[in-house]
């Protein structure tokens, strides 16, 4: 049973012989209309494409790329209430990568009228950051779908793992950098995560502070996400919602950071960016 699930956002399983040499040759992420960024360091012009995989003896579908997350933009849709400010006959922007104090932002959901942002959601993703390497398994996956590879690749023995513990901690300390700037602001900003990471998270932090689900007042939210299959592909369900404050993603790490920057600055960055490509569809 091949460990990788997605590749090149298509189910392994709906894959034919032609559909996969076609994917392979275009490389193309069907999230982001783009070549795919996950590149091999030795053949940059190579991406591996590899979206999700099956992991540890319990087979759990375990995503490895952010870019999954903007399948249909479910998770930008589940974020809508969080925009208290938003008015009937407004647009919808998806604003991606504003820097502010402690990082950047992901995307920014943005409620638009007449070129002017009206309110707006900070979103970030988080996926799981892997260990080793995911290459032997996606070539013996070729192999299994009768496309020539390099043998050595497909014989090799290097595998890959999870990085529980590294992604989780990274998480809630760049969380809480962004949170202080974000409610400073009286703005909401929402983790769009996978189920799984969230509950390492809960099992090895403090999270029993975190209301469940989310309250509309919190300037702080997480969104996770399961995995689930749905036909021949998987598709994406919102399991859980927790939301908290910047004192409570503390809580969480006894950690302390300053963030502030003027509410104008963020505004003018994202009408900047506001086009008709960021303009968000909702299907």
């Amino acid at each position: 049973m091949s460990k990788i699930l997605e590749f090149f956002g298509r189910s392994v399983s709906s894959l034919d012989s032609t559909e996969l040499r076609d994917v392979l040759k275009k490389q193309i992420c069907p999230f982001t209309k783009t070549r795919c960024f996950k590149t091999r360091k030795s053949q940059s012009n190579v991406a591996i494409g590899t979206c999700a995989v099956r992991y540890g003896k319990e087979h759990k579908n375990v995503l490895i790329c952010p870019h999954r997350f903007l399948y249909k933009n479910q998770v930008f849709c589940d974020c809508i209430h969080l925009l208290t400010l938003h008015e009937p006959g407004n647009e919808f922007h998806i604003v991606p990568e504003i820097s502010v104090p402690g990082g950047s932002i992901d995307f920014f959901l943005a409620s638009v009228n007449n070129g002017k942002v009206k309110d707006f959601v900070a979103v970030e993703f988080q996926t799981m950051d892997t260990t080793g390497t995911v290459w032997p398994e996606r070539q013996r996956f070729l192999a299994e779908k009768k496309i020539k590879v390099n043998a050595a690749d497909r014989q090799s023995n290097k595998t890959f793992g999870m990085n529980w513990k590294m992604t989780a901690k990274t998480t809630l300390v760049q969380l809480h950098h962004k949170i202080e700037t974000i409610e400073h602001l009286g703005k909401h900003l929402v983790l769009v995560a996978q189920d799984h990471l969230l509950e390492y998270m809960k099992r090895e932090f403090c999270f029993n502070h975190l209301a469940s689900p989310g309250k509309i007042g919190d300037s702080m939210h997480i969104h996770a996400y399961s995995l689930n299959p749905s036909g021949n592909d998987f598709s994406l369900s919102l399991k859980d919602r927790f939301s908290t404050d910047a004192d409570g993603i503390a809580t969480c790490l006894g950690l302390a950071a300053e963030a502030k920057v003027e509410l104008q600055t963020i505004l003018r960055e994202l009408e900047r960016k506001i086009s008709e490509k960021s303009l968000m569809i909702i299907p």
